[in-house]
């Protein structure tokens, strides 16, 4: 009789416990452990800005589609995982045993790491429901009193398509408010070039996003180091392709939304073995850590490293696919353990991106994400808004029926030829 408790319940965390519990033995119990009692869909948070989404369109109560499962929901925070002796320590002190781990928090957001940054500073963020919804206020606020606008990514950071899905998306929203023609916007991203996204690029991603940005009147700084932000004034370095200082701005803005640098979360930083030194969980092909072999890593807590070093640090994002894909390889992994056997699933790490633009869209495939690729092409259009809308829907339906992969979704991405899982 196994404890597998997944630490986290986003969007590596809700489907990890649905198909963890699909393949967990009858006595064997599934537990998830969230700061949160609901789900919340981030992807539609940069709808949540400008107020085409509302809290309740984006969020799902956990109770209900845990119970529907069969998995046990803890409503608390992580305090400390303790490796040694496999318990989770939770912030009322209760100690929770587990035989297996997976941490599936997703990041610390570094807002901390320059001064004036984030919710608590001068900047907007997306990153959480809570944020966007702060954010919709103010941008309610810019309709009012038109000002300049900043978007983008700071150095370190490494999702960088909800900025240009951000950016975007203001830009829609201020054509249909009839307002554009009197706010300036500046897209400020520590990428060596437009369209890089942390991944070397996607396909035509340069040229395609360049020219959108061009249409849309969005001027941009590459190579961007934010080195403080004052109330309404934005300083950033601007360098050269060795990463030295090549020109300083100083940037005035009336709203701002810039995505953060990541980190581990508090309850594992700093213990040797389990994660880098950003608190990033280490693991194997598997997804699992080689020291604790009963830890493992899905989604945004793993440690990648980047495939090319980048004149201003960049990540490597983990995208919705990606993710989706760890979970089936550590979910399959996990059965194996538990049968004596040993894992031998992996993760194809493959990509498969919507990006809106408020009435357009691009859509990426890179597979795998990090390249060299066997696939690799962006294309745009109309239809990927309609698509990403579509996908809002069918996601958030998922949520809530505690399904991880309807029939349907295995047939299509099988005619796609898009596997989770190596062959």
């Amino acid at each position: 009789m196994a404890h597998i408790i997944i630490l986290g319940a986003g969007l590596g965390g809700v489907p990890m416990a649905y198909e963890m519990k699909d393949l967990a033995g009858p006595d064997d119990t599934v537990t998830i452990v969230s700061d949160k009692d609901y789900y919340h869909f981030v992807p539609s948070n940069p709808w949540v800005a400008v107020d085409w989404r509302k809290r309740s369109d984006i969020t799902v109560p956990l109770a209900p589609p845990m119970a529907k499962k069969g998995v046990e929901l803890v409503v608390s925070a992580a305090k400390r995982v303790h490796p040694e002796t496999s318990e989770l320590e939770l912030s009322d002190g209760t100690m929770l045993s587990y035989d297996h781990l997976i941490i599936a928090t997703g990041p610390k957001l570094a807002f901390d790491e320059i001064e004036g940054f984030g919710p608590e500073g001068f900047t907007n963020s997306v990153c959480h429901i809570d944020h966007a919804e702060v954010a919709c206020e103010q941008w309610k606020a810019l309709a009012e009193k038109p000002a300049p606008i900043i978007v983008g990514a700071v150095q370190g950071a490494s999702c960088f398509g909800p900025a240009y899905e951000t950016a975007f998306i203001m830009d829609s929203d201020l054509r249909k408010r009839k307002i554009r023609d009197q706010i300036p916007m500046t897209f400020v991203t520590s990428e060596p070039y437009i369209g890089h996204l942390g991944l070397d690029g996607v396909g035509d991603s340069k040229t395609m996003l360049e020219s959108e940005l061009r249409q849309h009147h969005i001027d941009w700084i590459c190579n961007a180091k934010v080195d403080r932000i004052e109330d309404g004034l934005m300083h950033v370095i601007e360098c050269d392709e060795q990463g030295e200082e090549k020109k300083r701005h100083e940037l005035p803005f009336g709203y701002t939304m810039m995505l953060p640098a990541f980190t581990g979360i508090d309850a594992v930083r700093d213990i040797e073995g389990l994660v880098n030194p950003r608190g990033f969980i280490v693991i194997d092909k598997h997804q699992r850590n080689p020291k604790y072999p009963n830890i493992w890593g899905i989604g945004v807590a793993v440690a990648i490293a980047p495939k090319k070093p980048t004149p201003v640090p960049t990540g490597v994002p983990k995208t919705g696919f990606m993710i989706e894909s760890m979970v089936t390889a550590t979910a399959h992994n996990i059965r194996a353990v538990l049968d004596n056997k040993e894992p031998e699933s992996e993760a194809t790490w493959n990509a498969v991106c919507l990006a809106d633009m408020g009435d357009s869209g691009i859509a990426f495939v890179a597979m795998p994400q990090i390249p060299p690729r066997n696939v690799n092409w962006m294309k745009s259009g109309k239809w990927v808004h309609l698509a990403k809308v579509g996908f809002e829907k069918y996601f958030m339906h998922k949520i809530r029926s505690g399904v991880s992969e309807p029939i349907f979704e295995k047939f299509l991405m099988k005619m796609l030829n898009i596997d989770k899982l190596k062959k």
